[in-house]
Parts: structure tokens; C-alpha cells; sequence
């Protein structure tokens, strides 16, 4: 079972939109592979991008984080809020058919309160200068841990919504 044999590509990119409407917070879904679904319009910050475009950051920073949470998501049933290795949020809700895990919705880009990027290990992994990072970095927002916690389950609630539940 995947998103797609739930919802038209149509109903996800709604939900994107919707989620980014009602909380500011870019959103994506993924299927169970971790491949998103619809090509990101828009990205959280300026140092996103620039990571997932480098091959090494893509699959030791980005991929990497998307699939441990997304397992955890799945396996707990519950949304999972924690950090990527570059130190940014990253919030996951699991999408279930039923008993089926069908993919997740995932928004990533932004630093809870107080925490800060890792440019060393960004650093290590891209080997973009870490100036370069750390003045990328200036563009991403923060928001507190209770913010994410609201928006996990907002998003937890469109999704339910969505596949019936």
C-alpha cells in the first residue's frame, strides 16, 4: 500500500499546502521508500537545499534522518520530533491504511529554540567552508518545541482525515 493507492498526488499536495497555510512550516509526503512526492516549491531556509543538493549531504544527513525517523514514526504509530545530523528539527507523522504503513509527512529546516546548526559536521560531510554554513545558517527559523509538538499533531490530524481514520 503507498499514498498514492490512498489519495490522488492531487490530495497530498493539498495537504502541503494546507499544513504550510495553517502553521508556516514546509511539509512533504513521503512514500515508504522515502522518496518524496511532489518536488519542493519552496524550501525553510537557505542551507536546506544546498545540503540536499550535494551528494554526500543528501544521503549522510538528509536520507539518513528521513528513514530512522520514519521507522521509528512506523513503528511507534506516533509522530517522532527530533533532530537531523546537521542539528535541525525534523518532525515525522507516520500514514497508516489500517495496519498498513503507507508513508509519512515529513517537515524538516528549522532549529528549536537554542539549538544550532553542526557545521562541522556539515562541514565534514559536504565540505562546504564552514563560513559559508554558518552564514547559510542565519536563514533558518526557529521555533519552540511546543510549536512542533502543535504541529505534529495538526499534521497527525489532517492525515486522519484524509485516509479515513
Amino acid at each position: 500500500m503507498e499514498l498514492l493507492d490512498l489519495c490522488p498526488l492531487e490530495t497530498w499536495k493539498a495537504l502541503e499546502n494546507d499544513i504550510r497555510e495553517h502553521t508556516g512550516i514546509i511539509a512533504a509526503a513521503f512514500n515508504t521508500k522515502g522518496i518524496r512526492l511532489i518536488p519542493p516549491e519552496a524550501w525553510p531556509n537557505r542551507l536546506c537545499p544546498e545540503i540536499k543538493a550535494n551528494p554526500k549531504g543528501q544521503s549522510f544527513i538528509c536520507s539518513t534522518a528521513h528513514m530512522n525517523m520514519a521507522n521509528l514514526a512506523k513503528s511507534s504509530r506516533e509522530p517522532v520530533i527530533d533532530a537531523c545530523d546537521a542539528g535541525m528539527l525534523k518532525l515525522v507523522v507516520p500514514i497508516f491504511a489500517g495496519e498498513i504503513f503507507a508513508g509519512c509527512v515529513s517537515a524538516c529546516g528549522m532549529l528549536l529554540d537554542d539549538d544550532e546548526v553542526d557545521c562541522f559536521l556539515v562541514n565534514k560531510i559536504t565540505g562546504f567552508e564552514e563560513a559559508y554554513i554558518e552564514e547559510l545558517a542565519t536563514s533558518i527559523p526557529t521555533l519552540s518545541l511546543e510549536k512542533a509538538q502543535t504541529v505534529s499533531r495538526f499534521i497527525q490530524g489532517q492525515v486522519e482525515t484524509i485516509v479515513g481514520h
